[in-house]
């Protein structure tokens, strides 16, 4: 889930990123001037840009993909412990 949330961050910065490299051309003329004055003020914005997408994802991946996980995997728990399982013998074995 981790690394779901980290590929979708980072497609969204890339994108934002173009979009602003488009939006912004007439800032080209005075590229060093920026990296070198706010370098690092820009570093640090885009890292809690970063982490704040991160978070988002990652949030909003364990709202919608994981629910019901509980009741789910009670549910194949207790099918497993059970004998009359109707999951593969090689499966429940190695359980025991």
């Amino acid at each position: 889930m981790i690394a779901n949330a980290l590929i979708i961050t980072i497609a969204v910065l890339l994108a934002t990123g173009f979009w602003l490299m488009g939006e912004l051309r007439f800032l080209v003329p005075y590229r060093h001037l920026l990296v070198h004055q706010y370098g690092t003020v820009l570093l640090l914005g885009t890292t809690v840009l970063f982490m704040n997408i991160f978070a988002a994802v990652y949030v909003v991946q364990r709202k919608f993909f994981l629910k019901d996980t509980g009741r789910k995997l009670s549910h194949v728990d207790k099918q497993s412990l059970a004998r009359d399982s109707s999951l593969p013998a090689h499966i429940c074995s190695e359980g025991r």
